[in-house]
């Protein structure tokens, strides 16, 4: 998988976003283990952008460090200052779950309220109804099932 190049309009952008963030994976002695890049590519693919923190007083070692990160998790390479690396990759498109068991969400009605007159029109309202409600015959909205109250608040009213 090569490495993701970008130009450096485009990169400007993230160095900006990448500004706030903290360390996610920290690369000690060990230099770069199978875990290391498990960790990393996990990190990418909740994150997107991440910032590596390698405990190298090398140079050249953090620059290696960073092109065989870039070219095993396919990442764009961001930025290197000192001993903190900037990785970037694009996150991955995430299924939608439908869950069985969630109840709908709130929902609009519309309510025809008439007059007294009968050569008027009825006049329309919108009333928005929530989970925890219900319609009445009437048009007016109720709670569809009673408030719980403490046995305390209970025994003062």
């Amino acid at each position: 998988m090569p490495k993701i190049e970008l130009t450096p309009a485009q990169r400007k952008p993230l160095r900006a976003d990448a500004h706030h963030l903290s360390p996610v994976v920290m690369i000690g002695q060990g230099g770069l283990s199978p875990a290391v890049i498990k960790e990393t590519d996990a990190a990418l693919n909740a994150h997107g952008l991440i910032k590596i923190r390698v405990f190298s007083d090398d140079r050249v070692a953090r620059e290696t460090i960073l092109n065989e990160l870039c070219n095993s998790l396919s990442a764009a390479p961001i930025q290197h200052i000192g001993k903190l690396l900037v990785l970037w990759r694009p996150l991955p498109e995430r299924e939608k779950v439908l869950d069985e068991d969630r109840m709908p969400g709130p929902h609009e009605v519309r309510v025809l309220k008439f007059g007294k007159q009968a050569n008027r029109k009825p006049e329309v309202k919108v009333l928005r109804v929530l989970g925890n409600q219900r319609l009445t015959s009437g048009g007016q909205i109720k709670r569809a099932k009673p408030r719980m109250v403490s046995l305390k608040k209970r025994g003062q009213a």
